[in-house]
């Protein structure tokens, strides 16, 4: 945007405090931080965020937000209040399973049903939208976590030789909490008592999920606890594996591009293109599903070889200059305002 003339304000809501712009080039921009933390309850950070962001915004021409977290729906919510039109960023993934993701499923459709442009990262996103009939403009994108992958990929990369399987895991997602996390973690003891695997757990910067997970699989010695990193060493640690398992909405997305298997640990998924293009096996948290898929895979090369083909399911790295282009050209049709602003956790 900021090429085209466009100077976005960003406003950083405080729902992950450690998170600074200027780190990720982002700096020169105008910045406000409305200082909602997050919270237990999701549903109370949104009021939050929609009450403290729509006097921050009644000057702007678009409100921009991405994805599905409470800061998103807040940020819809606080525009709309002050009658600000709103530019969805990942409009149209559906698990249609309201519980799964809990309560992302229902931000999404909220946000997508009152905003003016929405930007679908692929075709089956851009489909649901059209089922259900939304007002908005839709245009068929690819996803903005692509073109920051692709960004920050080595140009070239040699995985370091092993000779055991190494495994990668991540899990966070409220849904998984409480029975979910047992199960992922009774999966791990039985995956890591045959001895011959190498285990790494990559932990959640959410403190809760964090010292669950050092509670349920801290004592076993076969599993290597790892502290959250930032998004370049993360992109290392999936390039190093042979295989991943995980509940990330971003891991899905990134899996695929860097050509790892993936394990994806829900019942529902709302990003079906990766399982669709063979990169990735939907598993649940089910123990028993989990082990047997990773045994399979020890045994079976042709699958593995098969899921760790690179594929682009979500996007060609170019999403950011085709959102760029279409907010352009509605700020010049609807003579709107200039500044754009751009509602971030």
């Amino acid at each position: 945007m900021a090429r085209r003339g466009i100077i976005p304000r960003i406003l950083l809501t405080g729902q992950h405090p450690h998170l600074r712009p200027a780190e990720h080039g982002l700096g020169e921009y105008p910045l406000a931080d409305l200082g909602c933390a997050g919270q237990p309850n999701p549903h109370a950070h949104v009021g939050l965020v929609a009450r403290r962001l729509a006097p921050a915004v009644a000057d702007v021409g678009l409100v921009v937000v991405q994805g599905d977290t409470s800061s998103a729906l807040g940020g819809a919510l606080g525009a709309a209040t002050v009658g600000i039109p709103v530019a969805h960023v990942e409009a149209g993934l559906r698990s249609h399973d309201r519980g799964n993701p809990w309560p992302e499923e229902d931000f999404r459709i909220a946000i997508d049903g009152m905003a003016d442009l929405l930007f679908a990262p692929t075709e089956l996103n851009a489909a649901n939208l059209r089922r259900e009939s939304v007002s908005g403009s839709i245009t068929v994108t690819g996803n903005t976590g692509i073109d920051a992958l692709i960004g920050e990929m080595p140009t070239q990369f040699v995985a370091p030789y092993r000779q055991r399987w190494h495994l990668l895991v991540t899990c966070h997602r409220r849904e998984s909490w409480g029975e979910g996390l047992q199960s992922i973690a009774a999966a791990l003891h039985r995956l890591a008592d045959r001895g011959d695997l190498d285990i790494s757990m990559l932990l959640h910067p959410n403190p809760r999920v964090a010292d669950e997970m050092r509670r349920l699989v801290g004592g076993c010695t076969q599993i290597r606890l790892e502290a959250p990193c930032d998004h370049p060493e993360m992109l290392r640690r999936m390039q190093c594996a042979d295989l991943i398992l995980s509940d990330s909405g971003g891991v899905q997305e990134e899996a695929p591009v860097l050509g790892v298997p993936l394990l994806v640990l829900r019942e529902r998924t709302e990003r079906p293109e990766g399982i669709l293009s063979g990169n990735a096996l939907l598993v649940g948290r089910d123990p028993d599903r989990i082990v047997a898929t990773v045994e399979r895979l020890l045994t079976d090369e042709r699958s593995i070889v098969q899921m760790a083909q690179r594929s682009l399911p979500y996007g060609d790295g170019h999403a950011a200059d085709r959102i760029s282009a279409v907010i352009a050209d509605w700020l010049g049709d609807h003579s709107a305002t200039g500044s754009v602003a751009a509602a971030a956790a």
